[in-house]
């Protein structure tokens, strides 16, 4: 696990190899504990689904890593930002990062003038077509773990109690997971020390406070509950099954009693679950009228490329079957919850390193097959980013500008993007429309775009979000569209 918003140093060759050997031995034993639970899963996983029913494919970003340090805990961004983001790679996502400490920097006060500002960048995104999903974001429990250093994020400092166990220094951020002190808070947030059950309790009432303030805002469509949690000194299943999914269930309850529309998105643990290790995380009981609205929502960062590998040779080899792996245990955990939609929330990697491209390339395939929403890591500039430090695109623009269908009247299956055509599997219902984004480089041209549809007739074209608006024939299980008339 690598924290993909802070500076690293190089660190030592030995401790590099040590703590490489040991987590690829975990890794290996969950393939192995992985396969033998079952040998099927599911081949697609329902989307989300809008308040109208229309089933949304959702591609953008983790927006941003920024929030995690800044005094006001909120990302570098402007609406110029989300308007250029949306014309370069018609991105209609965002998963948009808060903080616990910014929501309630002293105990029972909220600060509602950050909530405000949260809720102006909100309507950035909700002028451009978005859909919002809040991210209650933490990494190393929060900022408090050694004051007036940048460390840790997403607790309050009032809500850290190390118990004045010491958190050394190393040139490997993810070994801070395995300080005393780090732990410690973590114990002391689970109540495993019996000393703080009150910091769950605060936790809880934070998001009620955010879902209650966002409840009537259509553009966000679910809460990420929180960002890779860990579990200090209780690991695995055991952590997952109890105070986790706990947890969990605590935080769906209460969000409930004021808002019971909104999408609620679960995360496994990080530690394993991110380099393809099974989850143990438990159903949670969704107590609105209607259909559960819960996801999973897992992150997928391959050991062997987060810590600075390419996609190349023997190094490809491990990471496609991490994925795969991955994809077997995430698809069985979506049907063990009730069938939920799959959320990506996070993925990514410096895309200057050799066949990075074609990485990303095959995960969003994945996405296309499968039915996952996706938000990469992320919006800030850089090597991981789509542009550089003076704003100018990167490579990785082009890389997602991808054809996709964004909401269907019915059901979407399996989608197949190229650069030559776009199918994708449909199940239509109501008025049976569907908007399907199109780059420039598919349909150019200033006007309506030459393109031939199969399965559904156009009746419309949005030329300022480049969106293909089409009526699917009654009975077709399969929409095409093509470049030329």
């Amino acid at each position: 696990m690598v924290d993909r918003g802070l500076p690293r140093g190089p660190g030592s060759r030995r401790s590099r190899r040590w703590t490489l050997g040991i987590v690829v031995a975990l890794v290996v034993a969950g393939v192995v504990v992985s396969g033998v639970r079952s040998a099927t899963s599911p081949d697609e996983v329902p989307t989300l689904t809008d308040d109208e029913g229309r089933a949304l494919v959702l591609r953008g970003f983790s927006t941003a890593g920024s929030a995690k340090s800044s005094p006001d805990g909120l990302p570098t961004l402007r609406p110029r930002d989300v308007s250029r983001e949306n014309a370069d790679m018609g991105t209609n996502f965002v998963r948009f990062l808060i903080s616990w400490r910014a929501v309630e920097p002293r105990p029972g006060e909220y600060d509602q003038r950050y909530l405000d500002d949260v809720a102006e960048r909100v309507d950035w995104y909700a002028e451009r077509g978005y859909h919002v999903m809040l991210d209650m974001h933490q990494d190393l429990y929060g900022g408090g773990i050694v004051p007036g250093e940048a460390l840790g994020n997403g607790a309050p400092a009032w809500a850290t109690y190390t118990d004045g166990l010491p958190v050394g220094q190393h040139d490997m951020w993810e070994l801070y997971y395995l300080e005393p002190g780090v732990v410690r808070a973590f114990d002391n947030f689970w109540n495993a020390t019996g000393a703080h059950p009150e910091l769950q309790e605060h936790y809880v009432d934070a998001w009620k406070v955010v879902a209650e303030r966002f409840t009537d805002e259509p553009a966000v469509i679910a809460y990420d509950l929180m960002n890779e949690p860990y579990g200090g000194s209780l690991q695995g299943p055991a952590f997952e099954a109890g105070p986790l999914t706990s947890l969990y269930q605590s935080i769906t309850d209460e969000i409930r009693t004021v808002d019971d529309s909104t999408w609620l998105c679960l995360e496994p643990q990080a530690m394993g679950v991110n380099w393809a290790t099974p989850t143990g995380l438990g159903p949670v009981d969704d107590p609105r009228e209607g259909p559960a609205r819960i996801a999973y929502c897992p992150h997928l960062y391959p050991l062997p490329m987060d810590v600075g590998g390419g996609y190349t040779g023997t190094t490809k080899a491990l990471v496609d079957g991490t994925v795969r792996t991955w994809l077997g245990n995430t698809m069985r955990t979506a049907e063990r919850l009730g069938d939920v939609p799959v959320v990506l929330g996070e993925f990514g990697l410096d895309t200057t390193k050799p066949g990075a491209l074609e990485y990303v390339d095959a995960v969003y395939d994945m996405a296309d097959e499968h039915g996952f929403a996706i938000a990469y890591w992320s919006r800030d500039p850089g090597t991981w980013g789509p542009y550089d430090a003076k704003g100018e695109p990167r490579n990785l623009v082009d890389a997602l500008d991808r054809p996709y269908p964004r909401s269907v009247a019915g059901e979407i299956g399996s989608i197949e993007a190229a650069e030559d055509g776009l199918e994708f599997e449909v199940q239509p219902s109501g008025d049976r429309v569907a908007r399907v984004y199109l780059p420039p480089d598919f349909a150019a041209g200033a006007g309506r775009p030459e393109v031939t549809v199969s399965g559904a007739k156009v009746t419309g074209w949005h030329r300022k979000e480049r969106e293909l608006e089409l009526t699917v024939d009654t009975g077709a299980t399969e929409v095409e569209v093509r470049p030329g008339s």
